[in-house]
């Protein structure tokens, strides 16, 4: 009798150590977790927005409010309402939606970092998603934030990703300066097909320096544009520059081929925003 009942109390010690071995074992885990900014070897995280909060934090961001139509003829209105920007299941979620509102046909938004994020040199990168339909306009680019050499095209224009709904699932990568831009027919672009980007998210990133910028898609470069050496005309890239996000609806370039409005509510999801140092 005492043999069984010394036997069951070994083999419950044994259980309760086995069991805090393996506590401890999951405890002491180096396994990183599943929401944590992945490294860039070289680049160090300087500011971001990963759009896990309940509203769009405007710390980070303000709205364009305007009708102006973008400066290409665009259709929409620029506004702040709830229902053309928001965050849902942790995405920022810009809709273009058909309705009329201050003599515009469309309402959508536009946010920018200016003056809450404006960087020299670096890599920008956004994670996105493009919506489908004729006449929709989605960009993600940057503007000079104190104008130095001039208004557009003279302070410059870096696009990070532009996307025309009649050529779909094609992402453009630009520059613009006064020596090189669209009016003028002498922009620097480059295209790549890219078959799911109005389907899943992709990676759309920059990386600027003094001498040139690189363009890429899903860590893929497709595009550098190099610094001549001629003068703010050629490369006013040498002063800091804010992002925006955006969704307009025709204009020049978006509505060349007319604009479906059976596409609309149309709408880009942003998964987050990244902008890194060099180090």
């Amino acid at each position: 009798m005492k043999r069984k009942i010394l036997f069951k109390i070994i083999l419950m010690q044994f259980a309760i150590i086995s069991i805090s071995f393996a506590s401890c074992s999951k405890d002491d885990s180096t396994t990183a977790p599943t929401n944590e900014i992945p490294e860039i070897p070289g680049y160090t995280l300087t500011w971001n927005d990963e759009f896990d909060k309940a509203n769009i934090d405007l710390t980070k961001w303000e709205y364009e409010v305007n009708g102006d139509g973008g400066g290409n003829n665009e259709l929409q209105y620029y506004t702040a309402f709830p229902n053309n920007s928001f965050i849902e299941n942790g995405k920022l979620v810009i809709k273009a939606v058909h309705e009329n509102y201050q003599n515009r046909s469309f309402t959508s938004a536009r946010l920018r970092s200016k003056g809450k994020g404006d960087w020299l040199y670096g890599r920008i990168e956004v994670k996105a998603k493009v919506p489908t339909g004729v006449g929709t306009w989605p960009a993600i680019w940057m503007l000079s934030t104190d104008w130095s050499y001039g208004g557009w095209p003279e302070s410059g224009e870096i696009d990070i990703m532009e996307h025309v709904g009649y050529n779909p699932n094609v992402v453009h990568g630009s520059v613009h300066t006064l020596a090189y831009n669209h009016r003028i027919g002498t922009q620097k672009t480059a295209t790549l097909p890219i078959a799911t980007a109005t389907t899943q998210f992709h990676i759309y990133a920059i990386e600027w320096f003094q001498d040139h910028i690189d363009f890429y898609i899903d860590n893929a470069k497709y595009f550098t544009f190099t610094n001549e050496n001629k003068g703010w005309p050629y490369w006013p890239f040498d002063k800091r520059f804010h992002l925006i996000l955006n969704l307009a609806v025709g204009g020049d370039w978006g509505g060349a081929q007319g604009v479906d409005l059976n596409a609309f509510p149309a709408q880009m999801e942003v998964d987050y925003v990244r902008v890194y140092k060099k180090d």
